[in-house]
């Protein structure tokens, strides 16, 4: 079995700023996490990363968010989205 696209959207925002998913569930765990997926989740503007959740391999499970590394904890992809989405929604208001 190979990598099977869960979810993937692409969009930019009024202000420019771009939000981008792309889930897949993998045969083999990435190295670091506990679970069936990888993923990359991300949120910037002009270039720069403000939010971003990602399981490099290696790395495991992790966000940044807007400039600090901290640890993630995966519980599904649907949960996944709804953190992203609160910690986009948190990183607008700040800006």
């Amino acid at each position: 079995m190979r990598a099977a696209p869960v979810f993937r959207l692409k969009h930019e925002l009024d202000d420019g700023a771009i939000v981008e998913m792309v889930i897949w569930k993998v045969p083999q765990r990435v190295p670091g996490s506990h679970h069936g997926f990888k993923y990359r989740l991300y949120f910037g503007k002009g270039g720069k990363r403000l939010v971003c959740y990602d399981n490099e391999g290696g790395r495991g499970d992790h966000r940044h968010v807007l400039g600090r590394e901290l640890a993630y904890r995966f519980t599904s992809p649907n949960r996944l989205i709804a953190d992203f989405l609160a910690d986009v929604e948190e990183a607008r208001r700040k800006r």
